[in-house]
């Protein structure tokens, strides 16, 4: 089974507008349940769903501004760093989405980013 927990960005696609996403994933045994931050209008919204093999489904419902359930379908990589798939509110909406991974570990990130940095010229 893939393992999706973590920092997930993303974009979904609406009237081909794109719209970009941050997930935050956990996933336990089958069940995966986090947070999504859109950043469009409609904000801070919570999901709940699973994940069976490469493949993942959850429901994602908006905190403040919609009352609609929205849900997603996807395949996960071999590589667990990406998945897409499609969304759809009922039978009013649908369209596509996709999300990679996001780098989990900052301080090692700016670890290796200090590391590959060019030393400044002293004295000039």
């Amino acid at each position: 089974m893939a393992d999706v927990n973590g920092t997930w960005l993303g974009t979904y696609w609406q009237w081909d507008v794109p719209t970009r996403f941050e997930a935050t994933l956990l996933h336990s045994g089958n069940t995966v349940t986090g947070n999504i931050l859109d950043d469009s209008y409609l904000g801070e919204a919570s999901l709940t769903g699973e994940v069976v093999g490469r493949r993942i489904s959850f429901i994602k419902r908006y905190l403040a501004s919609s009352n609609y359930p929205i849900s997603y379908t996807g395949t996960i990589s071999e590589s667990e760093d990406f998945m897409h798939g499609q969304w759809s509110i009922g039978g009013v909406d649908s369209g596509s989405w996709e999300a990679r991974r996001s780098g989990e570990n900052l301080t090692v990130d700016l670890q290796k980013a200090q590391a590959n940095r060019v030393p400044a010229l002293t004295g000039v």
